[in-house]
């Protein structure tokens, strides 16, 4: 079995296709059951944020894999296969793991370095865990990815060639706007994203930070948190009327604010009031995209950031994070070909102690006379010898089979000891045993 990720991101689609192709909560949750029902993926975790929706599977045919995954983010999204095909990419074994170790360290992110992604890698891989999509194979694959780009943002300065979308966002309307910093501020919503924005609002001297959400209580929660004032979603377009800066992230499916709206706060605001400054980090957006077109409204949205960050400088530390990432893929190559010998090597061992078992029995019937003390020394001494010639040869084996086209070590141990497939296989289906905690890496 094989990794086989296949995705569309900022890099390789439009944002007007990507807001299309959002998926909420239930819609990945039915996409990842679908994946495991389809016949070439045994497991499944979907990766979805502003800027991707990446669906992951272990395969054991790579173009009824691709043609498969890709049928179904059309069907899921809700965008044509014929349209959504040519933005999608497709990645494949040592690739795949490529491309996921590289998303996790920040640099396949819209804004180069972000540690965002770090939790929404740990959140795709918790919903395939609960819903028991996610195997050994791709547990294996995030949890290295997390582990990956936890080393990276601890041994480069990666952090300093970028920043998270939300600060990304405010800095550039910043540019337009001035300084944060005496402003009065509505955030709409209060997820991870909103909260990060409302976080960096109070840092930056907001004058007034008002929260509002559609479950009121968590609003006041966070605006308890951040000394700013909770408002219900009815309450907002009086806000809007005093507000300078105003950043909207929920998971609506429609537009939060529209034109209207904004058109309608224009005209109530005081005649000496600046530029209404806007950032809409929602996908699918939150703000009606027609905002652009009024005067007294500046508008920044996944579209603008996008066009933004491709101009951005990226930090020296880069090229060392690069290196981490091809030094881990080939880390986890190795220790996936060396796993995959071990079900022989564990069958191979059962077969020696069936054969140690039955000579002790025959020996039992040769010699009735022995006492249980020289019963048992005999025994310890016949597993002994066993154990002494198996160690050399197994232990060598799992090396050399963490090498490069090393998977015929273990057809050859199968075919020299005639070990029974069935017994193997069943070596390789049985559960995952938790290795006990020698704290971190």
């Amino acid at each position: 079995m094989s990794v086989l990720v296949v995705g569309l991101s900022h890099r390789s689609a439009p944002v007007s296709v990507l807001e299309r192709a959002a998926l909420g909560a239930d819609a990945r949750a039915k996409l990842l059951q679908d994946a495991l029902a389809a016949e070439p993926a045994t497991e499944a975790v979907v990766l979805a944020t502003c800027n991707r929706v990446e669906l992951y599977a272990d395969v054991d045919k790579f173009h009824a894999g691709v043609a498969e995954l890709s049928v179904l983010l059309a069907q899921h999204s809700g965008v044509g296969l014929e349209e959504l095909t040519p933005h999608l990419y497709v990645h494949y074994e040592d690739r795949a793991v490529h491309h996921l170790l590289s998303v996790a360290c920040g640099l396949d992110s819209m804004v180069v370095g972000e540690g965002q992604i770090l939790g929404q890698i740990k959140d795709a891989l918790a919903a395939g865990q609960e819903l028991h999509t996610a195997g050994r194979l791709l547990n294996d694959l995030f949890q290295q990815a997390l582990r990956v780009g936890k080393r990276a943002h601890s041994e480069t300065g990666i952090d300093r060639a970028g920043q998270s979308l939300v600060t990304f966002g405010l800095d550039q309307l910043a540019v337009t706007t001035g300084p944060l910093t005496g402003r009065r501020a509505l955030v709409v919503g209060a997820g991870s994203m909103s909260s990060l924005a409302a976080a960096t609002l109070a840092r930056a001297g907001v004058r007034e930070l008002v929260i509002a959400n559609r479950t009121v209580e968590r609003a006041q929660r966070l605006a308890a948190a951040l000394d700013g004032r909770a408002v219900t979603m009815a309450e907002v377009p009086d806000v809007l009327r005093t507000a300078d800066i105003v950043v909207s992230c929920t998971g609506a499916t429609g537009l939060v604010l529209t034109a209207d709206d904004l058109r309608t706060a224009l005209d109530g605001r005081p005649a000496d009031s600046g530029d209404l400054a806007v950032l809409d980090l929602a996908m699918p957006r939150d703000v009606d995209g027609a905002a652009h077109q009024l005067l007294g409204v500046h508008l920044v949205d996944i579209e603008s950031l996008a066009a933004a960050s491709a101009d951005a400088p990226m930090a020296a530390d880069v090229d060392a994070v690069r290196g981490i990432v091809s030094e881990e893929v080939a880390a986890f190559g190795a220790a996936q070909r060396a796993a995959r010998i071990t079900p022989t090597v564990v069958a191979l061992r059962a077969m020696a102690a069936d054969v140690v078992a039955g000579e002790l029995s025959r020996l039992d019937g040769r010699l009735p006379g022995l006492d249980d003390k020289q019963r048992a020394e005999i025994t310890q001494t016949v597993r002994r010898v066993v154990d002494k010639l198996l160690h050399a040869p197994t232990v060598r084996v799992k090396q050399l089979a963490g090498e490069p086209g090393g998977a015929g070590y273990a057809d050859a141990l199968r075919e020299l000891f005639d070990l029974d497939p069935q017994t193997v296989a069943a070596m390789r289906s049985a559960p995952v045993v938790p290795e006990p905690n020698r704290g971190s890496r």
